[in-house]
């Protein structure tokens, strides 16, 4: 992964827990690295290290790493990183969704060496749709539904993201049940 997803659960640490625990968390999870750069490739396994860690120092469970840190990745990172891309990728959480395929894209030629999952929407309504997530890499389910709070949060749309098929129960992918509440004054 590049350096960015590395420097995002440090920001997401420091923000809530400060420097001293960042620290902690590095230590346990083995990984020497002072700086992340953003545009650099790491090991994946730098990343599952440093959500392990953070589990364990934060005394909170691997999935509520996750989830809190796609919200973070949404409503920080990714704003920060490519915002005009994240604002030209919709108006609305149903368009944002729908768009992720383009978006990804675009991404790219950011970051050229990025393996981006692919998503895909179907059964789309209103109010729901059924969102496809395939990826090569294992364990970030929990990564999407918080990504979903967090797209959610900033259409000023609240959202959830449940997981109804599992590539870790045998399925060929991860498919969620997205829903959301139609604002009032949308």
């Amino acid at each position: 992964m590049y350096g960015l997803v590395n420097n995002a659960i440090e920001d997401l640490v420091i923000t809530h827990h400060g420097e001293e625990v960042w620290q902690r968390i590095k230590h346990k999870a083995g990984v020497d690295v002072e700086v992340f750069i953003s545009n650099q490739g790491y090991s994946d396994e730098i990343t599952y290290k440093l959500v392990a860690a953070a589990s364990e120092v934060l005394q909170v469970s691997v999935r509520e790493v996750l989830i809190s840190f796609g919200e973070h990745w949404v409503l920080k990172t990714a704003l920060r990183s490519y915002g005009g891309m994240m604002r030209s990728a919709g108006s609305s959480l149903k368009e944002f969704l729908i768009n992720l395929p383009n978006f990804h894209t675009r991404v790219q030629m950011i970051y050229p060496e990025l393996k981006p999952p692919h998503f895909e929407c179907l059964d789309v309504t209103d109010t729901s749709l059924s969102l496809h997530y395939h990826t090569h890499r294992p364990g970030l389910t929990d990564f999407v539904v918080g990504l979903v709070q967090g797209l959610g949060k900033l259409y000023h749309t609240p959202a959830t993201a449940t997981a109804v098929a599992l590539k870790t129960e045998g399925a060929d992918h991860d498919i969620f049940d997205v829903r959301w509440t139609l604002n009032a004054d949308a």
